[in-house]
């Protein structure tokens, strides 16, 4: 970002004039490496932390989108400040998910603790008694009346018989106890692992939660479909109506993709303004699923800014193909993402941009 402060004193026309594609600009060639920065600290994020480092990637990719275009120097200082926000929103999200895995893993050690110290108690009071029994047997050596000894071993057997069911009965509720900690743990487990497989925002499966399930079809040699969706203008909403509009419309469409689909469907985020689902469906059934979608789900939507409620029309680009045996994830997902650009492409090209513009163009109206 330094680096590109010494441009910003420029007026446009001097900025645009450095735009050309030549290899010795050296506007071109540091907004190139800005670009790559801000890509390499996504991909850092998503190693980092899987679970929230797509929407790091995304989020990175969709700010230095801006600078693909005509440039100002207003729009590179809007967009540094932009991605510094961002980066400071990410990582106290990273902060406090991972201060949640700590405090989760501190409770499990507290647990099987408790449970060890609980165990030893118990083992060395046994203990006591059996080495008092011991101590009764050999007393007994330096008796030499008969009944003496036969009374001492009956009280002896009696009092062994006694601590033995004592034994059993407290290991049968240690067992108890200790099964119903493992019960509530393994809960707080599966719940954790929910959570991590769940996008925070919209509630539909995040990335990780997607590519889990679909390796498990993978794996079992399930036929299924893969449907990927881009929305169509949601940059200029989010440019234009800000970014609470548009985390309110990504709520919005998550549900009404989510209702409109099975419940053997898997729905899910994948990333900014990408979304994806898995049918177990043969591909003309898929098919059909996305004519539904494309009834029920596109179309006008009420975000809110402020206290005005505004209308916003919403649709998007579709990609769908079937899982082919023996291919592997990455594959039939590049397959597609593939389709899905090749949709969007077509797409644009009929419109000739109008379809993106009437998105970001529709005129608030306060309900």
């Amino acid at each position: 970002m330094i680096s590109l402060k010494k441009y910003m004193d420029l007026d446009q026309d001097e900025l645009n004039r450095h735009l050309r594609p030549r290899p010795d600009d050296p506007l071109t060639a540091t907004l190139d490496s800005y670009r790559s920065a801000l890509a390499a600290m996504g991909s850092c994020g998503g190693q980092a932390c899987p679970t929230l480092g797509p929407d790091l990637q995304h989020g990175l990719l969709a700010l230095t989108e801006r600078l693909s275009d005509k440039i100002t120097a207003n729009l590179v200082r809007q967009t540094e400040g932009d991605v510094e926000e961002y980066l400071q929103k990410w990582g106290g999200r990273a902060a406090e998910y991972f201060q949640q895995r700590a405090e989760e893993v501190k409770e499990i050690l507290m647990v099987l603790a408790r449970a060890a110290e609980a165990t030893a108690e118990r083992d060395q009071q046994h203990t006591s008694q059996f080495g008092e029994f011991t101590g009764r047997l050999q007393a007994m050596v330096k008796l030499e009346d008969l009944p003496q000894i036969r009374a001492a071993l009956l009280r002896g057997a009696e009092d062994l018989k006694n601590c033995v069911n004592k034994m059993e009965q407290e290991s049968r509720k240690s067992v108890a106890a200790l099964r119903a900690q493992v019960c509530t743990y393994q809960g707080k487990l599966e719940e954790a692992e929910r959570r991590a497989a769940v996008d925070a925002l919209t509630g539909l499966y995040n990335r990780h939660g997607v590519e889990q399930r679909m390796e498990d079809r993978i794996a079992g040699t399930r036929r299924f479909c893969v449907v990927m969706l881009d929305l169509n203008g949601f940059k200029q909403v989010n440019d234009t109506y800000g970014h609470l509009a548009g985390d309110d419309l990504l709520k919005q469409f998550a549900g009404e993709l989510r209702s409109a689909s099975r419940s053997t469907d898997v729905v899910g985020r994948w990333g900014g303004d990408e979304f994806i689902v898995l049918l177990d469906a043969s591909l003309a059934e898929a098919r059909l699923h996305i004519d539904r979608v494309e009834k029920w789900v596109f179309g006008k939507y009420k975000v809110q800014r402020g206290t005005e409620a505004l209308k916003v029309n919403i649709n998007a680009a579709l990609g769908v193909v079937a899982w082919q045996p023996g291919e592997t994830m990455k594959e039939v997902l590049e397959r597609a993402d593939a389709a899905m650009y090749q949709q969007k492409a077509r797409s644009q090209a009929a419109n000739s941009g109008d379809g993106a513009k009437a998105v970001a163009g529709t005129s608030p109206v306060a309900v």
